[in-house]
């Protein structure tokens, strides 16, 4: 059991998740805004043992400095690989703090979403059909770059539909094989989709001056992603052209001052923070500690 769990921001949980986590410490912490700097996050810690913590929120070696106690830290958020983590998990391993994270939690809404706006593109609801005429995903060439658990999910919802799926990942993918994906290269899957949807880990920049130039025009393009895909400046001489680009939050589309652009669609808000997001983001911070600590709830 800890002495004591700091959250050192609104991390998700639902309330009955946050109840539970008096059977893990002797005192429970919940801050409800986000901390200013690292001062601010070393106080907010304190004498604390273990740190929860969500995606708004880096967690750096600075502020871990000024907590000698801390044994144990609970992301939140998806963690997928040191590199792309808000915490210094580089630094957090040679203390020998254990840091956990979550994934595939949020992947349903943004399934949710790639489907709500492309029907609308295609068919004009609300705006007019990318095609002068309502036309069905039915037979459309999609490609998806990264077929991860989110990507795949976007991969399998397309095809119920009858699109045609190709898609680019570090290996070709045995499963996607059988159900009759297409493994390409990036540079043949840009030129011969349609649609692009990346679904890659934050801070990935696989689409350079070169990759849009292989893409040209007549593309629409997804990022579901918590940042961009993409070198902002050949991005935006892609623009230029007769093409779309849809993102669900600022972050992914990379910035505010991009929100006015003509050929950009921005929702300004996580599709995959759903209430059924937030009971299995629970679930599985919960798992998590029971892990750790040996506590079966």
């Amino acid at each position: 059991m800890f002495k004591k769990i700091v959250a050192i921001e609104p991390v998700g949980l639902i309330p009955s998740a946050e109840e539970k986590l008096k059977l893990f410490a002797e005192e429970v912490i919940m801050h409800t805004n986000i901390p200013e700097d690292d001062a601010d996050i070393a106080h907010r810690i304190g004498d604390a043992d273990a740190v929860l913590l969500s995606y708004t929120t880096q967690l750096s070696r600075s502020a871990m400095e000024k907590c000698p106690n801390i044994k144990y830290i609970g992301m939140c958020n998806s963690l997928y690989s040191p590199e792309s983590a808000n915490v210094d998990i580089s630094y957090a391993n040679s203390r020998g703090i254990t840091v956990t994270g979550i994934r595939d939690y949020g992947d349903e809404g943004v399934v949710e979403y790639v489907i709500s706006e492309l029907v609308r593109c295609l068919h004009g609801f609300g705006q007019s059909p990318w095609d002068g005429v309502a036309r069905e995903i039915t037979g459309l060439k999609a490609g998806i770059v990264g077929l991860g658990k989110s990507g795949g999910m976007i991969a399998d919802a397309l095809h119920f539909f009858g699109t045609d799926i190709s898609y680019y990942s570090r290996s070709e993918k045995d499963d996607a094989k059988a159900k009759g994906y297409r493994y390409l290269t990036l540079d043949e899957l840009l030129a011969e989709s349609e649609v692009i949807c990346c679904c890659l880990n934050k801070n990935t920049i696989l689409m350079h001056a070169e990759q849009f130039t292989k893409m040209g025009d007549r593309k629409i393009l997804f990022n579901t992603g918590l940042s961009p895909a993409w070198d902002e400046e050949p991005f935006l001489k892609w623009l230029e052209g007769d093409n779309l680009c849809y993102c669900d939050t600022v972050g992914a589309l990379g910035g505010e001052h991009l929100l006015n652009h003509p050929k950009t669609r921005c929702m300004e808000v996580s599709s995959g923070r759903t209430v059924q997001a937030f009971d299995r983001l629970s679930e599985k911070v919960l798992d998590n500690l029971s892990e750790f600590t040996g506590i079966n709830i």
